[in-house]
C-alpha cells in the first residue's frame, strides 16, 4: 500500500526500523516530533513543512542507528518533495502523482519498489488503500491546498503573527490570509 508523501517527507523502510533502530519500532515511535506519521508494512513517512527540521530528525534516526546515504544512494531513509520527488537518488522507493477517490483528487505517493531489477513497478490502482496520518482528510489536506513559500518570500511578504500547537501562523501580506506552517512539537 503506498504511503502518502505531503510538504517533504521522511521515508524509513519498517525492516531498517525493526532491525536497526534503537529501540525498535516502539523507540521509533517514541520519537516521532509530530502528528504526520503514518506507515503500511514497508515504509513509515513522517513529514515536515520546514527543511530544517526535516534535517535535524533526520539526524535523530541516524544516531539511532539509522543510515541516510551511503556513496550517494539512500540506505533506510529517504527524502520525498511533494512537488520535486526525491532529493537524494533511493532505488528501493517509487513514487508517483495519483487519483486517489477519483481522478480530480489527486495526491503524491511513494510505496516500497517491488518489482524485479531494471523493470520498472506498476502503480497503484484507483480506488487505493492509502496510509495517511490519523485524521487526515482530502480536502483539508497538502494534497488538495499545496502552496511553497521560499525562506526569502516567507521573509519578504509574509509577517509572523503567533504560534499555536504545532503551526506557526503568519499573515500573507499580499492577500491579508493567515498562513500556516507546520511545526514539529517544541
Amino acid at each position: 500500500m503506498p504511503v502518502l508523501v505531503e510538504a517533504i517527507s521522511i521515508i524509513v523502510r519498517m525492516d531498517a526500523i525493526n532491525m536497526k533502530y534503537s529501540g525498535g519500532w516502539l523507540g521509533f515511535m517514541r520519537g516521532v516530533p509530530n502528528q504526520t506519521l503514518c506507515f503500511d508494512d514497508d515504509l513509515a513517512r513522517i513529514g515536515f513543512m520546514a527543511s530544517n527540521e526535516a534535517e535535524a530528525y533526520i539526524r535523530t534516526l541516524v544516531q539511532g542507528g539509522l543510515t541516510f546515504m551511503h556513496e550517494e544512494q539512500a540506505i533506510d531513509i529517504a527524502v520525498i518533495d511533494q512537488i520535486r520527488g526525491p532529493l537524494v537518488p533511493v532505488k528501493w522507493l517509487d513514487f508517483a502523482r495519483v487519483p486517489l477517490a477519483t481522478p480530480e483528487q489527486k495526491v503524491t505517493a511513494c510505496w516500497l519498489h517491488h518489482a524485479p531489477k531494471g523493470t520498472v513497478a506498476p502503480r497503484p490502482a484507483p480506488p487505493m488503500t492509502l496510509a495517511t496520518p490519523a485524521g487526515w482528510q482530502y480536502e483539508e489536506s497538502l494534497s488538495a491546498n499545496v502552496r511553497f513559500v521560499s525562506a526569502d518570500d516567507l521573509d519578504e511578504n509574509f509577517k509572523f503573527l503567533r504560534h499555536e500547537p504545532g503551526v506557526d501562523v503568519y499573515l500573507d501580506v499580499t492577500t491579508g490570509q493567515e498562513v500556516y506552517v507546520g511545526r514539529k512539537r517544541r
